[in-house]
């Protein structure tokens, strides 16, 4: 994929849009408005890598920064709600945890938002409650500091209803996290959420320049909730179709890794393949590293974090 692909398939987002310091994070624009070839590798690390360990108290989430920057020299990092469901509203707990963070050195990015509703809700009171409900951790984000928050993409089953109605859910709350300066994304997380023209479509309908997606190298199951597509899956889209088609609109990567064999290669996802696709789009930003697989968790964030360097720096 070529640079100027690439921004043929951006010039929806010219004029406003592309005036956004929101918009443009990711990618370093030339001043004839090209994209640069990307830069060093950045990486940060997904708290999900780890969730086994922070669930059963083995690690404690109040110390993700210190154990991103101490454990895996990853100096930013990307929260999950989940680990923190007492403490949403909490303004103090955020403002310490930012101080936190700030001490470890640590950037922090991103918060993803899990079972606050579905924003693509056929009801409406249904859909604007899960609209409110996310707004608390916009609120979070901007006190730590993070440019995003990422959400998911479900609600109706049928694909006219889910689409009316997820762009009004969509831009209901990009319109409350505009004023506070975080990005919506949008990640491939299964069902609707993980067809990329459709909610590429969504995108643009919505047309403000704080929505995006977050594009991960799995989870693209049509058929199953959370899409994983470490097993079997009835229907995928096409892991690097999606990708692609998501990238464009990106204002986060998420190199999401399942096994490996004992070379320490991804057999399921081509990681030469997919890095490529990003690298030959000008991506500046974040990788992230979210190890889902069997092995021990900090195996698992070694053996990603090796491979993205391997394929990264192998490439022309």
């Amino acid at each position: 994929m070529k640079r100027r692909f690439f921004l043929e398939k951006f010039a929806w987002s010219t004029g406003v849009l592309a005036a956004s310091p929101l918009v443009t994070y990711g990618y370093n624009f030339l001043d004839d408005g090209s994209v640069p070839y990307a830069s060093d590798l950045k990486l940060s690390l997904a708290q999900w890598s780890l969730h086994r360990q922070f669930q059963n108290g083995n690690l404690n989430a109040v110390d993700f920064a210190s154990i991103s920057n101490d454990t895996y020299g990853l100096n930013a990092v990307e929260y999950v709600n989940g680990f923190y469901k007492k403490s949403g509203k909490d303004e103090r707990f955020w403002a310490n945890m930012k101080e936190r963070a700030d001490k470890a050195g640590v950037n922090n990015l991103l918060i993803m938002i899990d079972e606050e509703g579905d924003l693509g809700a056929a009801n409406e009171k249904e859909r604007i409650k899960a609209v409110e409900n996310h707004y608390k951790w916009v609120n979070a984000a901007k006190i730590l500091g993070c440019h995003s928050i990422r959400v998911n993409a479900f609600g109706a089953s049928d694909r006219d209803t889910f689409k009316s109605a997820m762009t009004d859910g969509l831009g209901r709350l990009a319109e409350y996290a505009a004023k506070e300066n975080i990005n919506i994304v949008i990640e491939n997380h299964g069902l609707n959420s993980s067809d990329a023209q459709l909610i590429t479509e969504i995108l643009k309908q919505v047309g403000t320049p704080n929505v995006g997606t977050l594009p991960d190298f799995g989870n693209w199951c049509l058929t199953a909730k959370w899409g994983s597509t470490k097993g079997d899956c009835d229907k995928a889209y096409d892991i690097y179709q999606g990708v692609t088609e998501f990238l464009p609109f990106a204002k986060g990567v998420s190199a999401k890794s399942y096994n490996f064999d004992d070379q320490g290669e991804h057999p399921s996802i081509d990681y030469y393949r997919m890095l490529k696709i990003v690298k030959d789009f000008g991506w500046d930003g974040h990788i992230g590293i979210e190890y889902e697989g069997d092995a021990p968790e900090h195996e698992g964030i070694l053996l990603t974090k090796a491979l993205i360097e391997k394929a990264w720096n192998g490439l022309d």
